[in-house]
């Protein structure tokens, strides 16, 4: 995976006003937490962290006063409408530590012939991986799978070095018959018993 270096500015002033000027000087307020140390606040330029978040579970070295701190996005808000950066928390983590993430999940390959749907019960997958390795994506071969097929989260293959931090049993996409099949299908077999 790779990393992204970006520079935050320590914030000395909060609430909202503070949190408004900040983003009328294009920048996004953000807080830095783990380890047990006090939470960080900061701000980052917003363009460089609207690019760097484009990656799922990316890696951050944020330059904070001259230190290097190593984070990942734990949560981030966004405007509804607009979709502009409001706020950011990160988690603080160090090489060789181990954390849990939601990645997405990425499908491959074509159902069996026929009306069939895909279902995605779930559209990320919570694992655990060390920190500064951590998937972008976990993909799965839905091909030939035909209605009644699921996939558990055992089934999925992960990369080296992740584990599952969910059930083994968990449905994670199944397939179904199309509906609009089954209700033709009982419309003429309800037309047949009315002549009946």
């Amino acid at each position: 995976m790779a990393e992204v270096k970006l520079t935050a500015q320590v914030r000395t002033e909060f609430g909202k006003g503070a949190a408004r000027q900040a983003r009328r000087d294009n920048l996004v307020p953000a807080v830095i937490y783990g380890h047990g140390a006090e939470p960080k606040h900061v701000a980052i330029h917003n363009h460089a962290l609207m690019m760097a978040l484009k990656t799922p579970n990316v890696l951050i070295r944020l330059d904070v006063d001259g230190k290097d701190e190593l984070v990942i996005p734990k949560a981030v808000q966004r405007e509804a409408i607009r979709g502009f950066l409001v706020h950011v928390d990160f988690l603080a983590v160090k090489k060789g530590e181990k954390v849990t993430v939601e990645v997405p999940i990425v499908t491959e390959g074509d159902l069996a012939p026929g009306a069939n749907l895909l279902e995605h019960l779930m559209n990320s997958l919570s694992v655990e991986a060390e920190a500064t390795h951590l998937p972008e994506s976990v993909t799965v071969s839905i091909a030939g799978l035909t209605a009644g097929d699921s996939v558990q989260a055992k089934d999925v293959v992960l990369p080296a070095g992740t584990s599952l931090a969910v059930e083994d049993d968990a449905v994670v996409l199944q397939v179904v018959a199309a509906q609009a099949e089954a209700a033709a299908e009982s419309a003429e077999g309800e037309g047949a018993s009315a002549e009946g």
